[in-house]
């Protein structure tokens, strides 16, 4: 980081660095405004307020490959290309682009006041994106009507005209709305969540944090019908055991967020001691360490019921019923994310430029002013 006179570039206090960059609670630490890329890369073995953030973003990628591949040498298991993985590994994509996104994003952002801003709108876009992977292996491989249990065993023609009517409502929602609502309400998230860097920015931890509840409980519908219902598996399968697993996974997966959530509102515990969690132990880094808890534990819980279906692929459904739920294809997995992802860069594509126009004018006098400096060493 040989930028100032042959030294390396000093980390600056918040009262050095435009209000724009300064983070509550955080006094010092800062690298902005004027790194290169290089600067920015080796940045990440040097102890700024953002080290942490990149770190505990970026080692969680490999322990999350390394729990990810385990499903293809189980036995049973098809190749790694069968369709019947579209959604894991549309599912994988998520979670690999939103940590990947976040690490770069909080080790890149010191290259300029406009680069901050691209940085964390794709950043808010990888996670949007990873919602509706998650919904995608939710969908194929938590479906609800696999939980409407065995028909035979009622007796009651009230009963039987309840459950038809049940699997009829089902059908709608989850065939035809959930899918696009998930993307619907992933591409809110992005909006909401790149305004907040334009606007509204006294409460934009709150906002942020709130806005992503919408997804979730959007995404998590199977799985809180299957909680509320009987498992499709009989009791003496290892289907049945493996998909027993599932609840406590995802209420650890809740529990993982919820704590992920005090955290970034709360801002401790550097709001009680501004200052000593700079560089190490901040809210952000714990923010970061709960949510990749929470995806680990969501991993699971997804690897459990594929590995029930696995076991037991001829699940259990109602007599007269729909057939099973149709095998996922390119177009509903890989297509689906495609377009998303391609709806979410025009939005980021839209919010950079506006950041270009507002902020553009004070990094080029940042840079006009760091070129003269520059100039005096020579």
């Amino acid at each position: 980081m040989l930028l100032n006179c042959g030294q390396p570039l000093p980390l600056l206090r918040h009262t050095d660095v435009p209000p724009r960059v300064i983070e509550n609670f955080i006094l010092t630490g800062y690298r902005f405004p004027n790194y290169s890329l290089r600067d920015c890369l080796l940045s990440a073995f040097r102890p700024t307020n953002e080290t942490g953030n990149f770190w505990t973003h970026f080692l969680p990628v490999f322990v999350f490959f390394y729990h990810f591949v385990e499903v293809f040498g189980w036995e049973n298991a098809p190749h790694g290309d069968d369709p019947f993985f579209y959604p894991l590994w549309n599912y994988f994509i998520g979670v690999f682009c939103l940590l990947m996104a976040s690490s770069l994003a909080h080790l890149l952002n010191s290259m300029s006041i406009v680069v901050r801003e691209v940085c964390f709108f794709v950043d808010y876009g990888t996670i949007s994106a990873y919602t509706v992977g998650s919904s995608l292996a939710y969908y194929y491989y938590i479906h609800p009507r696999a939980g409407l249990g065995e028909m035979e065993e009622r007796t009651s023609p009230e009963m039987d005209l309840e459950a038809s009517s049940t699997t009829l409502d089902l059908s709608v929602f989850f065939d035809t709305l959930y899918i696009p609502g998930a993307c619907v309400v992933a591409l809110v998230c992005v909006l909401s969540c790149c305004n907040t860097r334009q606007r509204w920015r006294k409460h934009r931890y709150v906002i942020r944090t709130l806005v992503f509840l919408l997804p979730f409980f959007v995404s998590s519908t199977p799985i809180f019908y299957r909680l509320l219902t009987k498992s499709p598996y009989s009791y003496e399968s290892s289907s049945f055991a493996s998909s027993s697993t599932m609840a406590v996974y995802f209420y650890r997966h809740c529990f993982w967020l919820v704590l992920s959530a005090v955290f970034n509102i709360s801002k401790l515990p550097e709001r009680l001691a501004p200052g000593r969690f700079d560089i190490w132990g901040h809210s952000h880094q714990w923010f970061h360490c709960f949510t990749f808890l929470s995806i680990l534990d969501e991993l699971h819980m997804i690897k459990a019921e594929v590995k029930a279906i696995l076991l037991y692929p001829s699940l259990l459904l109602p007599p007269g019923s729909s057939p099973r739920l149709p095998g996922p294809t390119v177009t509903s997995t890989y297509g689906v994310m495609l377009l998303l992802q391609t709806t979410i860069v025009s939005i980021i594509v839209w919010f950079s430029w506006k950041a270009n126009s507002i902020f553009g004018p004070e990094r080029d006098q940042l840079e006009k002013d760091h070129t003269k400096k520059h100039s005096k060493c020579h």
